[in-house]
């Protein structure tokens, strides 16, 4: 039976909601939102959080990687899709190196991205390293999502998409990151692509709620690229994705019927002109 205790009838989610979703067992939910439209469906359906991430470098621009975004073109998108919003979290992705060099790039970055975008909070990747600059953030008032495991934005070290945390070092460092993360102030993590197992222990030590993606059914909520989900992407198929439509195909044939329809003066009929 669903449990949606904690978010029935409210009518917008903030970091305290999702906070209280974990302490209540409500699962969390989350997509990718890039677009106006996206933004406005996914808060009709009553998602608790729309990430508008960098994968739109992968998703909306084709590139390889994350690593071409930058926090120009996150600022565009992240404002487009809160103008569709009313209800959900909206958090903006941190683009690489906009957050890296320092403290008060990373102050100054993230304070436009939430100043011209309206969104809610924002999301990093990284441990140790980033886990002063959150604290920085957090004193100043911007809510910080953490993002540890297979981040995407440092592929160029890791040489490749593999499960991260399989071995025990790295598995022991994710977890002490994690911990590190929670005590700087974030207000949830993100964990990409570890065991299960891993992020079970993770899940159940922190008092902040984990986002699951590749890391098992005992995070606290699970996140996926709504492209994914969608079926739009036939090419990228990993373990954790769960496909609910297959629309690459459906719009193919669309465009294909409309296609044939033109050429074969089926389209526009009477009925469709003035």
């Amino acid at each position: 039976m669903q449990k949606n205790i904690v978010t029935k009838n409210l009518t917008h989610i903030t970091t305290k909601v999702i906070q209280l979703m974990k302490e209540h067992d409500e699962k969390i939910t989350m997509l990718t939102g890039y677009d106006f439209l996206t933004g406005k469906f996914l808060d009709a359906a009553k998602i608790e959080i729309i990430l508008v991430g960098d994968s739109l470098g992968n998703v909306i621009q084709g590139n390889e990687t994350t690593l071409p975004v930058t926090l120009e073109e996150m600022i565009y998108h992240t404002k487009i899709v809160k103008r569709g919003v009313t209800r959900a979290l909206v958090v903006g992705d941190m683009t690489f190196m906009s957050y890296q060099v320092g403290a008060d790039d990373a102050v100054r970055n993230c304070g436009r991205l939430m100043k011209e975008t309206g969104c809610d909070a924002v999301k990093m990747e990284g441990g140790s390293y980033v886990a002063e600059t959150v604290r920085r953030l957090v004193e100043i008032g911007i809510p910080v999502m953490g993002h540890l495991g297979l981040t995407p934005q440092s592929i160029n070290k890791f040489g490749s998409y593999k499960t991260r945390g399989i071995e025990k070092t790295e598995a022991d460092q994710i977890f002490k990151d994690a911990l590190l993360l929670e005590k700087a102030g974030c207000f949830a993590i993100v964990l990409e692509k570890i065991p299960a197992r891993l992020g079970k222990k993770i899940s159940t030590v922190l008092k902040i709620p984990t986002i699951g993606i590749g890391a098992g059914p005992y995070c606290d909520g699970q996140v996926l690229v709504t492209q994914d989900m969608l079926g739009m992407i036939e090419e990228f198929k990993p373990r954790f994705v769960r496909k609910y439509m297959n629309l690459a195909q459906d719009m193919k044939s669309a465009f294909m019927h409309y296609i044939s329809d033109v050429k074969e003066g089926k389209f526009p009929t009477n009925d469709e002109s003035y």
